[in-house]
């Protein structure tokens, strides 16, 4: 196993699993039998898919199963529903306390929950370790076990691999690859804006000493960050878990505020996050007055014509959210300069090799890692842009699809932005002792969108002669 994934697989606790969760939901319902025959046929091509994980000392290897058997890994389920309660409150309870648990051990670490009758549809929950892939990576094994969807041809080629060939003897090279990507493309830009100035910084600094600077600030910023503000969403995570998530934006609507206030779609939705958030402590009165949290942000540093690869191929970084700002417009260019400042950093890079690094020292010595990391966020933030079209699976619709990556060490927040078929889905997985109402975060995320979108239709229209 690389050492990245390694890391991925050693960060599990009681309190956090390393799981990654999905839930589809498919129109019309679906049967068991017909999953099962799907999944079997092509999720299994993916070699990952039909390991387990066996881990001696500090290393861990991928071990064909030789038995794996398609009912342990896809099977049914029904919701209990308690008085009171909705189908969609019943699926959320249920993902909450398949969220708490691990996966077995002993065998492939995935495993798919199809609950047949939803309401006229199916539910089909998804649970795949992270040590398997990051998001990237499952969004191409979504597409490729949806109808007309098909295994790249490499992986296949994957699945042949001997243990001397396989893709992760070839670590080192992506490895770099994805650390150096980044800092040679920030060396053509110094040079570049060098060669474009009117030569009186003659005396100014070359662009390697620029880059060398640049390496140590961002190292440092990684590393020496202060801890994450005190709020009521930071303490110690306990094992139960709650999740919410609300009805979906429609993208369109997004871009068109991104456009008007010439910014991007994620710093609309980044701003609404935060503003929700903002409300949210404000409505349990905290003072939130001059107040950021941060959130660890992944950075995809992959082709994406390789994510049939599989593995963990992202850095993460911290960005603040200013959630102590009210009025929406300058919350909203607050985000931007956040996320700008971002794009110009090598912090991905370096924090990808600090993920890799982790995965080759003791237990002991990474989880005292992982404790001062989750001291400097308060949440765990994903944003992946799904399929523009609407996918099919077993002749169904996949109307809905919504996922979250897992928390790491003590953080109380997993948020999940996932654009799919034209819409912006939101939700939170959270720590039911730090947060027990996530739905009341998720209530706000619409209307703080809704002042943001009445603002840009207050604008003036460019019109063209």
């Amino acid at each position: 196993m690389s050492k990245v994934d390694t890391a991925w697989l050693r960060l599990d606790t009681e309190a956090n699993r390393m799981v990654i969760h999905g839930v589809l939901l498919l129109k019309p319902a679906i049967a068991l039998e017909d999953l099962r025959r799907r999944v079997a046929e092509r999720l299994l091509r993916f070699p990952r898919f039909r390991q387990r994980v066996v881990e001696t000392g500090d290393s861990a290897w991928w071990v064909e199963d030789a038995e794996v058997d398609i009912a342990r890994h896809v099977v049914p389920e029904t919701l209990p529903r308690r008085r009171g309660r909705s189908l969609e409150e019943a699926l959320q309870d249920r993902l909450a306390e398949l969220a708490a648990e691990p996966l077995d051990p002993a065998r492939p670490l995935w495993q798919l929950h199809l609950i047949e009758h939803y309401d006229g549809s199916s539910a089909l929950i998804a649970r795949v370790h992270h040590c398997i892939a990051d998001g990237i990576a499952l969004i191409a094994v979504l597409l490729s076990i949806t109808d007309g969807g098909a295994v790249p041809p490499q992986a296949a080629k994957a699945a042949r691999a001997t243990p001397a060939t396989g893709a992760d003897e070839a670590e080192p090279e992506w490895l770099a690859d994805a650390m150096v990507k980044p800092i040679n493309a920030w060396t053509v830009r110094e040079i570049q804006e060098r060669a474009g100035s009117d030569g009186s910084g003659a005396a100014a600094a070359s662009p390697a000493e620029r880059l060398g600077r640049q390496v140590l600030e961002d190292a440092a910023a990684l590393t020496e960050a202060p801890d994450d503000a005190k709020t009521r969403l930071k303490g110690k995570a306990g094992r139960a878990k709650r999740v919410a998530w609300g009805a979906p934006l429609a993208l369109d609507a997004v871009k068109a505020v991104g456009k008007s206030m010439n910014v991007s779609v994620n710093d609309v939705l980044l701003s609404c996050l935060a503003g929700a958030i903002g409300l949210y402590l404000r409505g349990h009165g905290d003072d939130t007055q001059g107040q950021e949290i941060r959130a660890l942000v992944p950075v995809n540093l992959r082709p994406l014509e390789t994510a049939w690869q599989l593995g963990n191929r992202f850095g993460m970084v911290p960005l603040p959210m200013p959630v102590g700002i009210t009025n929406p417009v300058k919350r909203l260019y607050a985000v931007h300069a956040q996320t700008q400042a971002l794009k110009n950093s090598l912090r991905p890079a370096l924090s990808l090799g600090l993920m890799a690094t982790s995965g080759t020292v003791e237990k002991a010595a990474q989880r005292a890692m992982l404790k001062t990391l989750s001291r400097k966020a308060t949440a765990l933030m994903t944003n992946v842009p799904g399929p523009a079209q609407t996918l099919r699976l077993c002749g169904s619709a996949v109307e809905r699809v919504m996922f979250w990556a897992p928390q790491a060490g003590d953080m109380s927040l997993g948020i999940s932005i996932l654009t799919y078929a034209g819409q912006v889905q939101f939700g939170l997985i959270a720590d039911a002792g730090l947060c027990p109402d996530p739905e009341a975060i998720v209530a706000h995320f619409e209307p703080e969108f809704q002042q943001l979108l009445t603002l840009a239709l207050m604008l003036p229209w460019e019109t063209k002669a």
